[in-house]
């Protein structure tokens, strides 16, 4: 009986440590990744990204003090890294793009006016296409995009 007992614990216990050893392994790559990237991007120290925030696969990252915008998707095949200096940006807002005749939000991306070339550019926050499960993050994703819109918004204008 108490071979059976230590069979089975053992068992449980492979059963319940291996995939946390997985989550735990993964969870340290994406961390050394995303210090990798704003590193890459601080540009020689210049940009400390120290205002950031992650949900559903994507990082956002600021630098108030120097105006910087960081933002890095893991959910496309390949991670997508987009980097803006709001010092030569005049606005932001957000741009959600619908469905014909329908309420159904597509995709939702950052609109960033600059100040110089009255040129705009379009960074892509959030895709249906991206979504595995199909629209299950696009709240989240929503309400984060526009806190973040705003926060952008305010430090520009600072």
């Amino acid at each position: 009986m108490d071979t059976s007992v230590t069979i089975i614990g053992l068992v449980l216990t492979l059963i319940i440590a291996i995939p946390l050893f997985y989550v735990i392994h993964s969870n340290s790559i994406n961390k050394t990744k995303i210090k990798n990237i704003k590193t890459r991007f601080s540009q020689n120290n210049r940009f400390n990204f120290e205002l950031t925030e992650t949900q559903n696969k994507k990082v956002l990252a600021l630098d108030e003090k120097k105006k910087g915008f960081l933002l890095i998707d893991f959910n496309a095949k390949e991670e997508v890294v987009s980097f803006v200096d709001l010092n030569t940006i005049q606005s932001c807002k957000l741009v959600p793009t619908t469905e014909n005749n329908s309420d159904t939000i597509l995709k939702i991306e950052f609109e960033f006016q600059y100040k110089e070339a009255k040129k705009t550019e379009y960074i892509s926050f959030y895709k249906i296409e991206n979504d595995q499960i199909g629209q299950v993050c696009l709240y989240e994703d929503h309400q984060l995009a526009k806190k973040w819109a705003k926060m952008i918004q305010d430090c520009i204008t600072v």
